[in-house]
């Protein structure tokens, strides 16, 4: 068996329709596109999502909910991926994407608690979640937010909780 010998699967190489063509060709006169109607027009047809005139699906399912225009979308870095960083580096956007961790300059980065900070490091980012905020000063680094704002360490108390039907309020308690 040779390179020119071989060739390809019976069937694999089909003739290309060439519609409209004249009589001989065998797809003359209407050019398969049957007479008259919708379908047989320069341009014509329906869509694939046209249901004949019923009510279409994307109108008969319920809706709920809605899409919030102003929410802020953050690239997200965990604290397991800081442990790349050498001890006491100065951690922001810029080394992050040197690094990999994060691809786009223009979009602001959160750091979110998942895994353990093993290295003491300076950050400074757009945003970090409390649980993420405890873990970087434990491990004896700092945080600072590009907003200016002080990062909450620990969740802020709760008020206290109303007293249930038929209990004194504190004050009557007196």
């Amino acid at each position: 068996m040779n390179l020119n010998e071989i060739g390809p699967a019976e069937g694999a190489r089909k003739k290309r329709k060439r519609i409209a063509c004249g009589p001989g060709s065998g797809h003359g006169k209407t050019a398969t596109k049957g007479h008259k109607g919708q379908n047989c027009r320069s341009g014509g047809g329906v869509p694939p999502w046209f249901e004949g005139g019923q009510m279409p699906l994307q109108r008969r399912v319920p809706k709920r909910g809605f899409t919030n225009i102003f929410k802020k979308h953050y690239q997200v870095v965990n604290l397991a991926g800081l442990n790349r960083f050498e001890k006491g580096a100065k951690v922001n956007r810029g080394s992050l994407i040197e690094i990999g961790l994060v691809k786009k300059a223009d979009m602001p980065v959160k750091i979110l608690g998942n895994g353990k900070l093993e290295v003491s490091l300076e950050i400074e980012v757009d945003a970090a979640s409390r649980s993420a905020v405890k873990a970087i000063r434990d491990a004896g680094g700092s945080i600072s937010l590009l907003s200016g704002k002080e990062p909450a360490a620990e969740a802020p108390d709760k008020p206290a909780s109303k007293p249930e039907a038929g209990e004194p309020d504190s004050e009557e308690r007196q």
